[in-house]
């Protein structure tokens, strides 16, 4: 029988936690989204800022790394020019969402959206990780 690993509210206020500090860092604003394993939504936040259209943006980027285990962005470029794989319910291929991996099992996916580039939003989430570093 194989254990499982999953995000708890605890985990999942870590990586607020530190998507927020590199908001500050970054002095922008941003939508955070973080979903567990499955790509169902654990946490959601539209700071003051980004429009509307970022809540369901940053959730469909974390919810796309969490169910192919890669980043968003790594989609993006694997999909270009076959835009058809936006009508997937959910699938954002657009760079800003990472995985959460956990001793090498997929426990979650984090997306932001709203930052002032692609980049920083890469960034913003890729710093969500910290507190799961080995």
């Amino acid at each position: 029988m194989r254990s499982r690993f999953f995000l708890t509210s605890e985990d999942v206020q870590k990586i607020v936690l530190a998507c927020k500090q590199k908001v500050a860092e970054c002095k922008c604003a941003a939508t955070i989204a973080v979903v567990d394993e499955t790509g169902n939504l654990l946490y959601l936040e539209r700071m003051d800022g980004p429009g509307p259209m970022s809540v369901e943006v940053a959730t469909g980027k974390a919810r796309t790394a969490a169910l192919t285990r890669q980043s968003s962005k790594a989609s993006e470029d694997r999909l270009k020019n076959r835009m058809g794989f936006l009508a997937v319910s959910g699938f954002v291929p657009l760079q800003g969402g990472v995985p959460v991996m956990y001793q090498g099992q997929c426990v979650g996916g984090v997306g932001i959206s709203g930052g002032p580039s692609p980049e920083i939003d890469e960034l913003i989430a890729t710093a969500g990780l910290a507190p799961f570093a080995i």
